[in-house]
C-alpha cells in the first residue's frame, strides 16, 4: 500500500520547469505563460526544536517566474503538509521575518528555522490533496480568500508524470492572472 505523505513528497521535491511548455508555445509563435522553474526540498531536517512527534514535513520551494520580456521575480513557498484522511493537506508557512527572503534558497547552508517561529498563513487554508490510485496523481482544487475582493484559486494535478498548476488570483471580481491554462512541469532532477 502505498504511504500517501511519501508519494506525495516524492513527485513534489526535485527540481522541475515548465521549459517544453515554452520552446512549444514559442515555436507556434506566441509565449502565453511564463517560464516557470521550482527547487523543491524538504527541509524538516534544518528545523530547530522541532518535537519529536510531529507527523507531517515541511517543504521549501523556491519558486522562480519570468514573464515575456520582463525581469524574473522570485519567491520562496514554504509549506506544512500532513496526511490525513487518505489525503495530503498542504499548509502555507509564513517566512520567519528575520530572514532576507533572497536567502531562503535550499542552497542556504546556513539556513535554519526554529519550530517556535513558523506559523501556519490561516488566510491560505489547507489546501487537501486526494490521492487517485488508478491514476497515480494527486489532485487539489483549493479557493481562498486573502482580503476584500481578493481570491485565490488554486487547481492542480501532480503525479511523476508532471505537474499541471493554475493559479488563479481575481480582485474584485476580475481574473488578474494573464493565462487561462495551467503551467505544465516536468521534473528535471530529482536531488532532494
Amino acid at each position: 500500500m502505498v504511504k500517501i505523505l511519501d508519494e506525495f513528497i516524492s513527485i513534489l521535491v526535485g527540481d522541475l520547469d515548465n521549459r517544453d511548455q515554452i520552446e512549444q508555445e514559442k515555436a507556434q509563435g506566441k509565449q502565453i505563460h511564463p517560464y516557470a522553474k521550482h527547487i523543491t526540498r524538504d527541509c524538516t531536517h534544518i528545523i530547530n526544536n522541532i518535537p519529536s512527534d510531529l507527523e507531517g514535513r515541511y517543504i521549501l520551494e523556491e519558486s522562480y517566474y519570468t514573464y515575456p520580456e520582463s525581469e524574473m521575480i522570485i519567491k520562496p513557498l514554504f509549506f506544512y503538509v500532513i496526511e490525513r484522511d487518505q489525503s495530503v493537506w498542504l499548509h502555507s508557512v509564513s517566512v520567519p521575518e528575520r530572514l532576507d527572503p533572497a536567502e531562503v534558497i535550499n542552497a542556504n547552508e546556513e539556513l535554519y528555522f526554529d519550530y517556535e517561529e513558523l506559523e501556519i498563513k490561516e488566510q491560505f487554508g489547507a489546501a487537501v490533496y486526494t490521492f487517485f490510485p488508478d491514476e497515480k496523481c494527486f489532485r487539489t482544487d483549493h479557493f481562498c480568500e486573502f482580503g476584500p475582493g481578493l481570491t485565490f484559486r488554486l487547481t492542480e494535478r501532480l503525479s511523476h508524470e508532471g505537474l499541471e498548476v493554475m493559479e488563479v488570483w481575481t480582485k474584485d471580481g476580475i481574473v488578474t492572472t494573464p493565462y487561462s491554462t495551467p503551467l505544465l512541469y516536468l521534473k528535471y532532477n530529482t536531488n532532494g
